[in-house]
This record gives structure tokens, sequence and C-alpha cells, in this order.
């Protein structure tokens, strides 16, 4: 069922982003989409400038680091080898066979006053399961103190494009025993790259944007999309300014250099947002695209993908996080507040609002994020789907924050 909005709602959320970008300091530009799941377009505008350094207005056009947001895609990937048999959620041996490395890792239990690391083998062996739903006892740099002085000094940065970022971690806890947010996918991509003989990127152009017909999403921009490329930014209290862009490599690297970078499913994909929310659309859809006909996913591999994979920690994202790197992140005390009553949810590569939330979504709605504060949600219940992009570090800006829940609010209360 196509979903619409009237002229009058559209302007007020056009309102609304405008009004915010106004103040370069809290937002210097940003780009929404919401579709449904015939793939029509229910919202889409530009806001503000490409960055605070430039008059040039944001674009539908521009091109974005979408950081985080890739893991979904990656999840897609993981399910399509599922379907066909060539990986499973809960084999190990499969897991181990392709990548040896994970039967080995060990447990980083601390570190010392000289800096030396205090590890111990696991006892539990790894699944493509606990990979895709952050089990596996993999935690960011960013995210834990420990993890990041692991690497000193030279340091850990999982954003340098080297395999050694993501390859060389150890884990934080014993597979399968709890839940902590890190580089677990970015191994299933690994894994999918080892089974089936082809790059990350390849993989995904071949078997999951070619049959959306999506053409400006890659992990290597085209000089096209180099050129429409968002500023980055880096925020501090009452003040943005332009920054070096943290995901740097794979926008210089020459045609030489690119079989060297780490092809990353935990955050390694570039797009326009307007590309991104057609893979929602085929969420939405179960699995097909509504705009092609092409089927990316079978219906019971989307379910699986929506179902909670965690019942047995509810209240994982009300633990709260700590930053360790404050130039990347945020303090995160709860990743969707809600009634402590209502259990938290996590599916393959994506949290899950269980019950219906505050701005209206609907139950067992999907959503996560990206770094520089882009945000998507996919609401199967009610055929919505939609994304907030902007490229602001560090990650949970309050400014971007608050414009997301208004946005998603406007878009509920006046869908017909």
């Amino acid at each position: 069922m196509t979903r619409t909005l009237s002229d009058s709602a559209k302007h007020g959320i056009r309102t609304s982003m405008d009004d915010v970008t106004a103040d370069p300091h809290k937002i210097p530009g940003c780009v929404a989409v919401v579709v449904d799941r015939d793939g029509k377009t229910v919202f889409s505008h530009a806001s503000g400038k490409k960055g605070i350094d430039t008059n040039e207005p944001m674009s539908l056009d521009d091109v974005f680091w979408i950081a985080s947001c890739t893991k979904m895609i990656g999840g897609i990937a993981a399910m399509q080898l599922v379907e066909q048999g060539r990986l499973a959620l809960d084999d190990a041996d499969l897991v181990e066979r392709y990548c040896p490395e994970l039967k080995t890792i060990r447990i980083l239990k601390g570190i010392d006053e000289n800096c030396k690391a205090e590890t111990v083998a696991k006892k539990n062996r790894i699944t493509l399961r606990m990979l895709l739903n952050h089990t596996a006892g993999f935690e960011y740099t960013f995210f834990n103190d420990t993890v990041r002085l692991y690497g000193q000094p030279a340091g850990i940065d999982e954003f340098d494009c080297h395999p050694s970022g993501v390859l060389g971690q150890p884990l934080t806890f014993e597979p399968g025993t709890d839940w902590a947010y890190g580089v677990g996918i970015d191994w299933a991509g690994t894994l999918i790259e080892r089974a089936t003989s082809m790059s990350l990127n390849e993989y995904f152009q071949t078997h999951i944007f070619a049959p959306l017909d999506l053409h400006h999403i890659t992990m290597f921009p085209t000089p096209q999309m180099k050129a429409t490329l968002a500023h980055m930014h880096q925020k501090t209290p009452g003040h943005v300014r332009a920054r070096d862009h943290l995901y740097r490599r794979p926008l210089i690297a020459t045609p030489a250099e690119v079989p060297g970078i780490y092809n990353s499913a935990g955050a390694g994909c570039f797009g326009r947002p307007t590309d991104y929310a057609q893979i929602l659309a085929a969420l939405l859809n179960g699995g097909t695209s509504p705009a092609t006909g092409n089927r990316i996913l079978a219906e019971e591999s989307v379910e699986e993908m929506f179902t909670n994979q965690i019942p047995a920690f509810p209240d994982f994202g009300r633990k709260g996080i700590r930053t360790a790197k404050p130039t990347y992140t945020n303090d995160i005390p709860d990743f969707y507040p809600q009634p402590e009553e209502q259990p938290q949810g996590w599916g393959l590569t994506f949290m899950l609002t269980i019950h219906e939330a505050a701005t209206g979504r609907g139950k067992n709605t999907a959503w996560w994020a990206g770094l520089p504060n882009l945000f998507w949600w996919c609401d199967r219940e009610n055929g919505v789907a939609g994304i907030i992009a902007t490229q602001i570090l560090p990650f949970c800006d309050a400014d971007v924050i608050g414009l997301w829940a208004n946005i998603e609010s406007a878009v509920y209360k006046n869908l017909e």
C-alpha cells in the first residue's frame, strides 16, 4: 500500500530541517529520505550547505560516508550465502575453516601499568550468528579503553582501512555470554570474501546493488561521487568546524592501491541516502525490490534478520557506553530510550524496537546508525522506512538526534 504525506506535512518537515541548518554550528547540512514498501518516495529534502566552509547547497545527489549503516548491507550479503548453503548461522566449523584466526583468538583481560596485555584462551567457539548479533566478544576501540590501550603505542584505528584495524583486535569476553558493539560484522565480511573469492565491494555490487539498480553506493567512490561528497565536520560545544575525512584512504587511493584496502562490512560504504532508502524498501517488501522486481533475499531470511537474536540480554542498550575516543563519539547512556519494562532487541546486524515507540514506529522496527550521525529506521508493520544523513563527529549528536526524532514523529503523525 502506497503511503503519502500531504503537501502541508512535507512543508512542515522541510521547515523543521531548515530551521536547524540555519545555524551551521548545529547542523551545517543534512539529507532526509522516507520511502514506503512500494519504493515510492514519501518525503525527501536536502537542507543547509554541503559543508560549513562552502556556500554550495546540500543536494539529494550528494554522497555521504554511511559508516555503520553498511552493517545492514553486510547482513544481507551474509544471509544470501546462508540461503545458498555456502555459509550457516550456527556452524563454527565452517567459520573456522574460512577464518582460522577465530579459532585461536584470545580474550583480553586487562592492561598492566606498562601497557602489557593479559589475555586468556577462549572456551566457546564463534559462529556467524554471533558475528552478526554482536555476541562474539568484540568491542570497538572508541567504546572500550582497554581495547584502545591494547594497541599502544601505535594505537588501533578501525578506519585506517588496514586489515590490522579489525583482524588484529582481541575479544573482550567469552563468545556468546554478553553483547558489545564491535568489529564482528567486519569479520562476517571477511568470511564472505573468503567463501566467495570476491572482494566484499565486488560482492555488494554484483549481488545487492546491481539487482536494485543502485549506481551511487560503493566502497570506492567514482570521481563523480567524490565531486559530490558531503564535507566532514567536528563539533565541540557550540561550534562546528570542517575536518579531514575520517575514512580517507578510499577517497585518495589509486586503482593500484585499491586491492590493498580492507573492505569493511562494518563501515566501508559511501552512498546517496536515496540509494540506501531503496535497500530499506526491499526489506519492507519482503526481500524484493519494488523498483526492479528483483529479489535479494527470501522472505524467511528477512524474517530471521528482524527476529530478536538476544532475548537473554533485554537491557543491552541500557548499560551505557563511555567514549574511549571523544573525537569519534560522545558518551551513549542508552541506545534507544524506552520504558524500562520493555525489552530491547537486536536482529541480524541492527537494533529492534520490539514495542511501539513514542515517535509512532511499529513493533519490531529495525534501526541503526552511522558514526558521522546518520540514522535509519525500517518499520515493516507500517510499511515505511527512512534515513537522515549528516557528516558530523562525534557520534550521538543531540541536534541530529533531535531532528531525527522530529522528522520520524512528523512522518507517522501525517501518514495517509
